[in-house]
């Protein structure tokens, strides 16, 4: 079961390696002028790339049986909100240099949306339009 999602979704498993490494590596501390959201940027960034790249992967895995958006609601959506939800007090609770944050939920979460719409409504037309009948 584990190399089948090895197999099947390489990508996001990487990515997901690389959210979970920035979300506890203590960050050097640096005396540049930032901007002060930032922090959601990133926070929009790692997400909705993640919940891309894991939407792509399915869209990809199911071209041929069919597509159905609930089963790739739950994998490339709600996972990631879940999971960045744990991950959020898991840098409250077993940190001492991270702190969870609401408005990092909700960036999270605003990535994951965003990366869903896009997903849906233009990377799964074009796949189905470009790859399905030519395999």
């Amino acid at each position: 079961m584990v190399f089948y999602y090895i197999k099947k979704y390489p990508f996001s498993l990487l990515i997901l390696l690389a959210v979970i490494y920035l979300s506890f590596f203590k960050p050097p501390s640096l005396d540049v002028p930032r901007f002060p959201s930032l922090d959601k940027l990133a926070h929009f960034c790692m997400y909705g790339g993640l919940s891309g790249v894991l939407w792509i992967e399915f869209l990809w895995n199911h071209r041929k049986e069919g597509i159905r958006f609930q089963r790739g609601l739950v994998g490339a959506a709600i996972c990631p909100i879940l999971f960045s939800g744990c991950i959020e007090l898991f840098q409250e609770y077993l940190t001492d240099y991270r702190g969870g944050e609401w408005l990092d939920l909700g960036a999270n979460t605003a990535g994951v949306c965003f990366a869903t719409c896009i997903a849906w409504y233009l990377i799964r037309p074009w796949i189905g339009k470009r790859f399905s009948s030519s395999e």
